[in-house]
């Protein structure tokens, strides 16, 4: 008999991923493709998305006819502020823009000026101003440069809604992709912020993300989620495992540090020191702070091992030395090496002179100082004065580094700070959130992979 089976397609800006769950939610499988970046009708870098088109089409179709699964249902995790625009036929008309691609100043500046001013707008929408990646300004981008195009548009969706939509055909949206630093959303109405229909932008209203449709595929009923916002689905298992309150670090490109439970509004400043909030599956607001930990990270190993002559992956057998620690507190105690002394400081120096160092060892223990107090900076910004979160949970990549999980467990010392290996969170939680809705009698217990530092 052929076991059932929910297949989760996680797409991240690197890596995609199809994730086979059974309904105890253990993985049976898991395939990982990587496509090269194309170019859009501007020449900037963006997703070749009629691969990942015909990737998931093709996939869907293999599992369909698997002589080992039942497939039974189907959802999508993807990274967010990226919009599919479509046509009056259904078709999409764009290529999938970057959220790196530039955008005009003045375009968003329109909005702000007619709203309460930046500071206001970006307060209310819990969105830092930050260009294309907030995906309501990649709307009016379109809408302004490219007005032929736009005429065009009648239904404009959020990635992972698109991606269901290839197989559903039905336009919808849901709270984590609409509460992502969007732009669009107005936190103190949990409603569209009204721009919205100024711009005309046509946005289907919200509805819950463990929505389901049922399809036929070669004669197959399988039933597709509507999508759901990445960030927000790795913190999906948390809510339904963890016992008290907590706060999640996620690492890797980013270090996204949500704290689910602050019930403080955002302040300008925050909002200054790239402070948003997320959506969860509850559609509550997540309170979080980003730091583009993994990008300085690969920065400055890359200098490292040019000076040193190490290979690149060197840094990964480093470990904890209290003698090198005292060192570099000492040698850079008055100003950081790396990065320049004012606090919430994001940008590498430009140049560094390896020579005060005498060994990479030595250089390594001094960056994961400096990015430890970048990180305890930025998870400090979403940590209210009256703080009762008990436990922290640590995930991704530097969960595996024991220098930079020895800085974090000792500025938090008065909480119980765990690295957490819930391998594929953001799968998981795409399985999770449409379990439910395909089998009520199913109450997995996740095993939230705790060890604590």
């Amino acid at each position: 008999m052929k076991e059932k089976v929910i297949a989760i397609f996680d797409v991240g800006k690197t890596n995609k991923k199809i994730l086979l769950f059974d309904y105890d939610l253990n993985i049976l499988s898991e395939t990982e493709e990587r496509f090269p970046e194309i170019t859009d009708d501007d020449g900037f870098e963006c997703d070749d998305i009629e691969k990942i088109e015909k990737w998931i089409h093709e996939s869907i179709l293999n599992l369909v006819h698997s002589d080992k699964y039942d497939l039974t249902g189907v959802n999508f995790a993807t990274y967010g502020a990226t919009l599919a625009y479509l046509d009056k036929e259904g078709k999409r008309i764009t290529p999938i823009y970057n959220y790196l691609k530039p955008i005009d100043d003045k375009i968003p500046e329109k909005i702000y000026r007619g709203h309460g001013g930046q500071d206001e707008f970006c307060r209310r929408t819990a969105s830092p101003a930050l260009g294309m990646l907030n995906s309501g300004m990649q709307a009016l981008w379109l809408k302004y440069t490219k007005p032929e195009v736009f005429k065009k548009v009648i239904n404009i969706l959020h990635f992972p809604q698109y991606l269901s939509y290839l197989l559903t055909k039905k336009i919808y949206s849901e709270h984590t992709s609409i509460g992502c630093h969007t732009a669009l959303w107005d936190f103190d109405n949990m409603k569209y912020h009204h721009w919205v229909e100024e711009e005309g932008l046509n946005l289907p209203a919200p509805v819950d993300v463990s929505t389901l449709n049922e399809v036929f595929i070669d004669g197959r009923k399988i039933h597709v989620g509507i999508g759901i916002h990445d960030s927000s689905s790795s913190l999906a298992p948390y809510f339904t495992s963890s016992t008290g309150k907590f706060l999640l670090i996620s690492t890797g490109t980013w270090c996204i540090n949500m704290n689910p439970f602050s019930t403080e509004k955002l302040t300008a400043e925050q909002l200054d020191h790239d402070c948003l909030c997320y959506m969860s599956i509850t559609k509550q607001p997540v309170k979080s702070s980003r730091l583009f930990l993994g990008h300085l990270h690969e920065e400055a190993i890359s200098r490292i091992n040019d000076h040193f002559r190490t290979s690149a992956d060197y840094y990964k057998g480093v470990k904890p030395d209290l003698k090198l620690i005292e060192i570099c507190r000492k040698k850079c105690n008055e100003k950081r090496f790396y990065f320049e002394n004012q606090p919430y400081s994001r940008d590498l120096k430009l140049k560094n002179d390896f020579f005060v160092f005498k060994s990479f060892e030595e250089a390594y223990h001094q960056l994961m100082i400096e990015l430890s107090e970048l990180t305890v900076e930025a998870i400090d910004l979403v940590i209210p004065a009256d703080n009762d979160i008990e436990n922290i949970y640590i995930t991704g990549g530097f969960s595996n580094n024991p220098l930079f999980l020895k800085f974090i467990s000792d500025a938090y010392s008065m909480n119980n700070v765990f690295t957490s290996e819930i391998f594929n969170a953001t799968a998981l939680g795409a399985a999770l959130v449409i379990l439910n809705s395909l089998n009520q009698s199913k109450k997995p217990v996740l095993n939230l992979g705790l060890n604590k530092c």
